[in-house]
């Protein structure tokens, strides 16, 4: 039986208008991205990621604010409190309002605004 907390993560990784916090249990990575209003993937996220788009997958639970989502193909989605979802590589994401998001995602924390 494993307990951690992310009060106290393992890591954490900062960037501007925001941040993620990870914990690893057993061979899952939880990651805990709180993005300030104003945050924008493509605007704060990319100069780290030197990527076209987020090419990180994400399943997420959505615990505040709206996430609005952008695929490359164009289709469009936006989250808010108590949404799961599930997006592929190959989109960009932005806040939605003043509130801050804050998302628990099990997928694609791993490597995520993690500098090189």
């Amino acid at each position: 039986m494993t307990k951690k907390t992310f009060n106290s993560p393992d890591e954490t990784r900062s960037f501007p208008k925001g941040k993620v916090e990870l914990v690893t249990v057993g061979s899952v990575k939880f990651g805990r991205a709180t993005l300030d209003r104003g945050w924008k993937w493509s605007v704060d996220v990319q100069p780290i990621a030197k990527t076209k788009s987020c090419e990180a997958p994400h399943t997420q639970y959505h615990v505040s604010g709206r996430l609005h989502v952008r695929m490359d193909d164009g289709t469009e989605v936006e989250y808010g409190p108590g949404d799961v979802g599930h997006i592929p590589p190959g989109h960009d994401a932005w806040v939605v309002g003043n509130e801050p998001v804050v998302v628990i995602d099990v997928t694609g924390m791993a490597d995520y605004a993690k500098k090189s």
